[in-house]
């Protein structure tokens, strides 16, 4: 294990965050509100540790998959753990687990939350809680990739670690330029949203709230009704961005480079588009007397739709008082999640197809026992590593999300709230159902159990194993 190259990662890890906090601390300064001295307070620490740290260059720079694990999995707990401390010092959520479980919602882009009101928070402490959405978004690390100076492609490992879906290739020859395409094709989204949504007579600081959020498919409101008290054209272009950040970014690269034919013909793409139509029309008409007219009433589910596939988690209606139809598609939604390679959580439609082609393949070999077949993807072969993984996902995701069910029932709510409570938080989505409805809130729950779903949002942001992979005994062995 080469501690001295992870030791100098958590380094930038804290300055990079200290500087991310120049941001509610000016807005501190602008509602001249006495929370930012908390910020303030934060950033000293991060640098009086960070620069040290990365004034000391590592001795080696080889770095392996077992360090790319561990880096991503400690870098993303440092973030959490730091992150939390300004709404601690501040007084505006003085519980020390509360707030954890704040913050990790925030940076894993859950959008779960213990606040009542957001609306009764500092400007300050609001800004922060939806930047941390766009921070996690495309990944702290993803960024720090185009500063760090790693020699021999060991980029790869962190990116592969942080990066969501079952399989991570390089854009571009260097994986360095590929992290900063991302990165310009992530902030040209959300300058355009920001545009459309000040355009829309939104007013600056809920906007640039709603567009962190809208981007980092995370869903923290900074109000008690979310987005449901803005007007329709706010909540459409929010729709549509959405389900764009949704979207594998490789298909914009492509489009970027003018290869439309290679981006069109992406499988994955054309059925989350597909899951998104057809749910919404089934929701639409199973709901459509419960709104004015079918147009309200089909703008407000494509909505809920966007919102809950791509894991944003924002709402403009109450959901959970929908027929029981509607609300298992939501369910189903949860689960499934958006593009590998976007923004949002979930299993990822990539996963979802792999396993049906899996067991289409396997049904065809109940038939044709002698039978070669290949499970392709784009029309490629898919690998027999990134099927076994894919498959080893899927036992490690039920395994958890069974025993985190175990755990949280012990306070006694009802199996609803319970399952829908790990479902949503493993898959970053943000509400449940029951008491952790859109009007509900996680503040419900006991401190063990907020520790449990704390966990839970942090393994489902980065694809299990890398936290996982922590309680190895031979993860820390040196070789």
């Amino acid at each position: 294990m080469n501690y001295s190259i992870i030791i100098y990662i958590l380094g930038w890890i804290l300055n990079v965050e200290a500087v991310c906090m120049a941001l509610p601390c000016v807005t501190a300064l602008i509602y001249r509100e006495k929370a930012g001295v908390a910020f303030v307070i934060t950033i000293i620490a991060c640098l009086a540790f960070g620069i040290p740290l990365v004034c000391r260059k590592p001795s080696k720079k080889a770095f392996y998959a077992r360090e790319g694990l561990v880096t991503t999995a400690l870098s993303w707990i440092v973030l959490s753990i730091v992150g939390a401390v300004p709404f601690v010092l501040s007084g505006a959520i003085p519980d020390p687990i509360d707030a954890f479980f704040e913050i990790v919602s925030g940076f894993t882009t859950t959008g779960s939350s213990i606040l009542k009101d957001p609306s009764l928070m500092p400007h300050c402490i609001n800004i922060w809680r939806c930047f941390a959405h766009w921070i996690g978004g495309m990944g702290v690390l993803v960024f720090i990739l185009t500063l760090l100076p790693l020699a021999g492609g060991y980029h790869m490992n962190i990116m592969k670690a942080e990066s969501p879906g079952p399989s991570v290739g390089k854009l571009l020859p260097k994986v360095q330029a590929t992290a900063k395409m991302l990165y310009k094709i992530y902030i040209a989204l959300t300058l355009l949203l920001i545009v459309l949504l000040l355009l829309g007579g939104m007013p600056l600081f809920d906007t640039l709230c709603a567009a962190f959020g809208t981007a980092g498919t995370g869903g923290f409101g900074i109000r008690s009704d979310s987005m449901g008290g803005y007007n329709m054209y706010i909540q459409v272009v929010i729709t549509v961005f959405m389900i764009l950040f949704g979207v594998n970014f490789n298909v914009y690269f492509l489009i970027l480079t003018r290869k439309f034919a290679q981006a069109f013909k992406s499988e994955e793409v054309r059925c989350y588009f597909l899951v998104i139509l057809v749910s919404a029309l089934i929701i639409t008409l199973n709901v459509r007397d419960m709104f004015e007219n079918i147009g309200i009433a089909m703008q407000q589910v494509f909505f809920q739709v966007g919102s809950i596939i791509t894991t944003t988690g924002y709402a403009t209606t109450d959901f959970n008082q929908w027929p029981a139809v509607s609300r298992t598609i939501i369910v189903l939604l949860t689960f499934c999640g958006a593009c590998a390679g976007s923004t949002g959580g979930g299993i990822k439609i990539s996963r979802l197809l792999l396993m049906l082609k899996s067991v289409r393949k396997e049904l065809h070999l109940y038939l044709h026992p002698n039978a070669v077949k290949k499970i392709k993807m784009d029309g490629k072969v898919v690998s027999h590593e990134v099927m076994r993984a894919t498959n080893i996902y899927m036992i490690v995701y039920i395994l958890l999300m069974a025993v985190s069910i175990l755990i949280i029932s012990f306070d006694e709510f009802d199996l609803v709230t319970n399952f829908t409570a790990v479902v949503t938080t493993i898959n970053n989505v943000g509400p449940g159902l029951s008491l952790i409805g859109p009007t509900g809130n996680f503040s419900i729950f006991s401190p063990l159990s907020k520790l449990v779903l704390s966990f839970d949002m942090l393994a489902g942001r980065l694809e299990l194993f890398p936290i996982l992979i922590l309680f190895l005994r031979e993860t820390w062995k040196k070789f």
